[in-house]
């Protein structure tokens, strides 16, 4: 039987890995000619606006075979704007293949995925692509990883006629001096390997080699092949790599079903595919699924509900082999499949047997390490906070980095804008549309004003506007335009504040009993909901009702911003039971229901917010400058108008911290600064207070920080 393995392709743009896809697919026998992504026909972009920029833009998920290995390969996007993507393919991989280009070498992207990767523990390859190019480097390149990567490289061969088109990759195999080389990597992590090297012992080349198996397995050992996707030179010592390194899939098919949706679509009829990932178990057509993500009520982002408890029925499978989708009566743990009939999935979502827990799979899943037989343990468990993000290029090259999210291993958007119908018939339609794109991309964060009639989504870049732009017009007829991007700044409370209202007490119109009280919490922690009243004082339904009403109203802080690290306590609660006339008709007049508590609850919590207060935070990025040094005089002065603070300034180099909102101001600036030889990366670093005047975001709720304005809206009067 042959054994799995979901391999990752991930690289900073244009350093050819969708050409890699190609040339591997063809490598495999899957396609008769290899595409180009110059002519827009290859196999895994197949977006139009793909095909005419040049760029993956989607993960597509394509299968070949290398000897006993069934390899499902995810072509990630390398631009930063679509980080998104990359990020729901990291769940879900067994190994990864990152592409480096021997021109360019280490980039801000490349720098970004590899401490992503090490930190995950997701067992890697790294494949130094275009050696046929001239300016092609093999020693420069190794040294560039040792100097910028967290890994130890381990060239796996020599090259020849670098920088020619008759450019070739000859593998090591068992040289003396490969050997040797190797030990000194591997003896850093193996106490016996090192004592048996201290002490001159011989130490055969099988275990060596079973050693790097074992280590790349565990992500401590990165090896490095050099070759050419456009001529295919050293493409298969690459396949041979992937076959013999890298861990397949493991999982038991006949455990309880568990798996990770991390894409979904929608088919030719409007229908909802889900892309999963089984971890256990055997799903088969006709049975029914649970599914969520996880969470109790929701998630933090404005108007994102947790919707914890969902189910379904599968009524179609499709699995991956040989280079496209064929539909399956089942599929078991470890493969990945395109499932019909889940209505209401979404990104994100675990699946487990309907009633059954949708919390994400962790604990350990035990990986086997390819010919060696070794069996490789690597946690699955989600990974803690980092600053991963990473980007494009204006000038020099611009990288962009940022903070994790909750549970994710990239930064969410920290840019938005308000998108905006040419004709304005169509505004009902546009909110359909984007409502659709944010099924298939949490992080768009869609954010409706009723008032105003506008509709605003989250975005990371500008690339990403022509993007959304293009799929609205092409897929549902709408032509737009959007306003100038601003940057997403959030609140904290500074102080401790509380407030209650009390169930047939003036002003109270609603028949409920509320009281709250907000304070700080810890920096990176969220929201954290507290009960000081007793769980049997209320039902369980009105108690969830004041949670998730306490969730969505912090989207909207005193200055309109998300409240983010605060703690918020149900210190009062009270309710009127259920009544009904002598004929056992419900009486609303004196009974309280779920609407009392969900319309009081923002009168109280923004009351108590107002007396603790808010601080707003701009987002500040740690940048990384590299300039000609003749260009530093004329660079200073400009960080400083930008609010830009230097912490170290060398010849060629400039390190500091900027506000995030100038980040785009100096992209502009660079290349006339430094003739565009300047290299710009940046990534988030901390929240900073910010000085002067806080700015205000238009809100577009019902106003609860202005109660004659709310309760106008809400019981039409005061």
């Amino acid at each position: 039987m042959l054994r799995t393995l979901n391999l990752g392709i991930l690289a900073h743009v244009d350093a050819g890995k969708t050409s890699l896809t190609e040339r591997l697919l063809y490598a495999a026998g899957v396609i008769d000619e290899v595409g180009s992504v110059d002519d827009g026909n290859t196999q895994t972009d197949s977006l139009a606006l793909e095909r005419r920029r040049g760029i993956t833009i989607k993960s597509a998920v394509v299968s070949f075979v290398i000897g006993e290995t069934t390899v499902n390969l995810i072509d990630t996007p390398g631009h930063p704007d679509f980080i998104a993507e990359v990020e729901r393919v990291l769940g879900v991989l067994d190994g990864a293949v990152l592409v480096v280009s021997a021109v360019e070498g280490v980039q801000a992207q490349t720098r970004v995925l590899m401490r992503t990767l090490r930190r995950l523990g997701i067992p890697t390859l790294v494949f130094v692509n275009k050696i046929d190019r001239s300016g092609a480097r093999y020693d420069g390149i190794l040294r560039e990883m040792s100097a910028k990567l967290p890994v130890a490289p381990v060239a796996m061969g020599s090259t020849t006629g670098l920088g020619t088109s008759t450019a070739d990759f000859r593998p090591f195999d068992g040289e003396p001096g490969f050997a040797e080389k190797l030990l000194d990597v591997l003896a850093e992590h193996d106490d016996e390997l090192l004592a048996a090297y201290v002490a001159g012992d011989e130490i055969p080349y099988p275990r060596i080699r079973a050693e790097l198996v074992a280590q790349t397995g565990r992500s401590l050992a990165h090896p490095v092949f050099f070759g050419s996707a456009i001529t295919g030179a050293g493409v298969d010592a690459l396949m041979a790599g992937i076959e013999r390194l890298l861990p397949s899939a493991q999982g038991d098919p006949d455990g309880p079903v568990s798996g990770t949706v991390f894409k979904v679509e929608r088919g030719q009829a409007g229908e909802k595919i889900a892309y999963v990932r089984m971890f256990s178990g055997t799903l088969r057509t006709r049975e029914s699924l649970g599914f969520g993500d996880g969470r109790d009520g929701r998630d933090g982002r404005e108007g994102r509900e947790g919707r914890e408890g969902r189910e379904g029925k599968v009524t179609a499978i499709s699995v991956f082999e040989r280079g496209t989708a064929v539909r399956a009566p089942q599929v078991v743990a470890g493969r990945i499949a395109r499932i019909w009939g889940l209505t209401d999935v979404r990104i994100g979502d675990t699946i487990a047997p309907p009633g059954g827990t949708t919390a994400r799979p962790g604990g350990a899943i035990a990986r086997s390490g390819g010919r060696s037989d070794a069996d490789i343990v690597r946690a699955e468990g989600p990974p803690g906070p980092d600053i991963v993000r990473a980007g494009g290029r204006s000038g020099g090259s611009v990288g962009r980095a940022g903070r994790a999210g909750s549970g994710g291993h990239f930064a969410p958007p920290t840019l938005e804008t308000v998108v905006v119908p040419r004709r304005p018939s169509d505004k009902g339609a546009l909110h359909l549309a984007l409502a659709q794109l944010a099924e298939q991309d949490p992080l768009i964060g869609l954010r409706q004003d009723d008032l105003r009639q506008e509709v605003s989504v989250s975005l990371y870049g500008e690339v990403q506007k022509e993007v959304v732009q293009d799929t609205l017009m092409n897929d549902f007829g709408l032509d737009v335009t959007f306003r100038e991007t601003t940057t997403i700044y959030v609140e904290r409370p500074i102080g401790t504040g509380a407030a209650f209202e009390l169930i047939a007490k003036d002003p109270n119109p609603f028949l409920a009993t509320v009281g709250l009280r907000v304070e700080p919490g810890p920096a990176g922690g969220g929201t954290e909901f507290r009960l000081e009243v007793e769980l049997g004082s209320l039902p369980y339904a009105f108690m969830r009702t004041i949670e998730e009403t306490v969730r969505e109203t912090l989207g909207q802080g005193l200055y309109g911003w998300q409240v983010e690290d605060c703690a918020v306590t149900l210190t009062h609660s009270g309710y009127f039971a259920r009544q009904s006339h002598s004929g056992g008709v419900f009486d609303k007049s004196m009974s309280s229901t779920a609407g009392d508590f969900r319309n009081l609850t923002p009168l109280v919590l923004m009351s108590a917010l107002r007396r603790a207060g808010t601080r707003v935070f701009e987002p500040m990025h740690r940048f990384r400058l590299e300039l000609p040094a003749d260009a530093l005089g004329p660079v200073l002065p400009v960080l400083a108008r930008l609010g830009a603070v230097p912490w170290s300034r060398t010849p060629g180099l400039v390190e500091g911290e900027i506000p995030a909102a100038r980040v785009r101001e100096l992209e502009l600036r660079l290349p006339g600064l430094t003739r565009g030889e300047g290299v710009l990366e940046y990534e988030f670093h901390r929240y900073q207070p910010v000085r002067g005047p806080a700015p205000e975001r238009p809100r577009t709720d019902h106003n609860p920080l202005n109660r004659k304005e709310y309760l106008l809206h809400v019981v039409r009067r005061v």
